[in-house]
């Protein structure tokens, strides 16, 4: 007779969970029934660390990540990692023992019983995968945990989207139609592989520039002559979207960007599963359902509509100026574009926060969503190499580096530690300063069993590089100027 531990379990297996995160000794019931059901359990040194992991897991595998979290101190390491799952919309589920009540930040907290566990667990799962995507509480107590429960075959995939009404599409593509200079803005709504060839395909049939947030990096690849920079970027984009006459938004959350700041009053056509933003600033033709439904019901209304009126050279010019920007960018910022470099195509980037974020941002090369992992927002010091660990085991067939400063390296350092069980192929790059009080970021991650390397130039940086790649296992470099 299977027990709640085994529905649960069973629910997020269907629902297409990889794996759980956890420290070791936290919801011994569930994590046996994982066990026995073959899911794999990841157990990270911290909390704050797993609940990082459970995110990036949620987002690269487009199906709920999952977490068990301990009660205290990792209550609270919870409610920050889902207040960071919101903010980011990864769809995550935070299964608690000892728990009962609301945790803060979360769509929902859902209790569990014997009688209730199959449909707890399915309404969770769709509820962390339904638009905008999100963190959701899960409690299961320890009494309840062994229980006798009844398996049910319950959907834990949310229903789909409605298609586009006609009257709506029409409207959109007479929008479309009108317009001679069409910008097309990709958001965190971008990141699944569909959506972004979609994104694709709408670019060149217009044809129109292209302008990516942080977190829809890649969904149009970095090289391609129609990508014209990230909106995080200081001066990306100002030149287009001040001469646009139509901004087309394609999966732009509120959280990422605000139309309102953006120069010119070009009407907005936002497209994407959520609706758009409460003030744009801008006349709003909104249309929510999914990006690539809505992009295929447009195509045959926008057949025959004059090409768009951008000059194919000025647009060249712009994308070799802000090549050429960054060709500028002086040490220990080159050390991203040398990295990039000596990488092979489908490298990961997981980026923390900080100063130096917006010139990774820019000097990374991306050529497919889920190759650079950053957070929205000013976000809680240590997400990158957590998030890097997560990618690892996403993506083993992939190299990831780590971009970080001492602050965010000092926030997640124990997790050196499970880098290297792992054996996690992952480089890490830390921005430091050789100061006096500064922490010695080489020894630090040599405590931990990692190689570590120091570079103060291209040149020691080059050869790092090198042999950090060639170590099989973490690695760090610690640069600065």
């Amino acid at each position: 007779m299977s027990t709640v531990a085994d529905v649960v379990v069973d629910g997020l297996a269907r629902a297409g969970t990889p794996r759980i995160f956890g420290v070791p000794g936290v919801g011994a019931s569930l994590l046996a029934a994982a066990r026995a059901r073959g899911l794999p359990l990841v157990p990270a040194y911290g909390e704050s660390a797993a609940c990082v992991m459970a995110a990036v897991t949620g987002d690269l595998a487009e199906a709920p990540g999952a977490v068990a979290v301990g009660p205290g101190p990792g209550i609270a390491a919870a409610v920050t990692g889902a207040a960071q799952a919101t903010l980011n919309r990864s769809p995550v589920i935070f299964l608690t023992d000892r728990h009962p009540g609301t945790m803060l930040a979360c769509k929902a907290s859902l209790g569990v019983t014997a009688a209730s566990a199959a449909d707890a667990i399915a309404r969770a799962a769709r509820l962390a995968m339904t638009e905008p995507r999100g963190p959701v509480h899960l409690d299961v107590p320890p009494a309840v945990a062994d229980e006798p429960a009844v398996e049910v075959a319950a959907s834990c995939r949310p229903a789909p989207l409605a298609p586009p009404e006609r009257r709506a599409l029409d409207e959109a593509a007479a929008l479309v139609a009108s317009a001679s200079r069409p910008v097309l803005v990709a958001g965190l709504g971008c990141r699944a592989g569909a959506s972004a060839a979609w994104l694709r395909a709408l670019a060149e049939a217009l044809p129109a520039p292209v302008l990516v947030t942080p977190k829809a990096k890649g969904a149009l690849p970095d090289p391609h002559p129609l990508m014209l920079g990230v909106l995080a970027s200081a001066g990306a984009g100002e030149p287009l979207l001040g001469r646009a006459d139509l901004i087309v938004a394609l999966g732009l959350d509120a959280v990422e960007a605000n139309p309102g700041v953006w120069p010119s009053t070009a009407p907005l056509l936002h497209l994407a599963p959520f609706p758009a933003a409460a003030d744009c600033g801008r006349p709003v033709t909104e249309m929510v359902g999914e990006i690539g439904l809505v992009v295929e019901e447009l195509a045959p209304r926008l057949h025959g509509r004059a090409r768009a009126d951008w000059d194919v050279a000025e647009l060249d010019r712009l994308k070799r100026d802000l090549a050429a920007r960054r060709a500028a960018a002086g040490f220990p910022y080159r050390a991203v574009r040398l990295a990039r470099e000596a990488t092979e195509a489908g490298t990961i980037a997981a980026v923390d926060a900080g100063p130096h974020a917006d010139g990774v941002t820019a000097l990374w090369d991306a050529v497919a969503p889920g190759e650079f992992l950053i957070s929205n927002g000013p976000a809680t010091a240590g997400f990158a190499l957590p998030a890097a660990i997560a990618a690892h085991l996403a993506r083993p067939e992939r190299r990831v580096v780590c971009f970080t400063t001492a602050a965010g390296l000092v926030a997640a350092a124990s997790e050196l530690e499970t880098a290297m069980r792992l054996r996690a192929p992952i480089v890490v790059v830390a921005f430091g300063e050789p100061t006096a009080g500064a922490p010695d970021l080489v020894r630090l991650a040599q405590s931990f069993g990692v190689p570590a390397f120091a570079a103060d130039g291209e040149a020691r940086f080059g050869e790092a590089m090198s042999r950090a790649l060639q170590t099989g296992g973490p690695a760090l470099i610690a640069v600065w100027p």
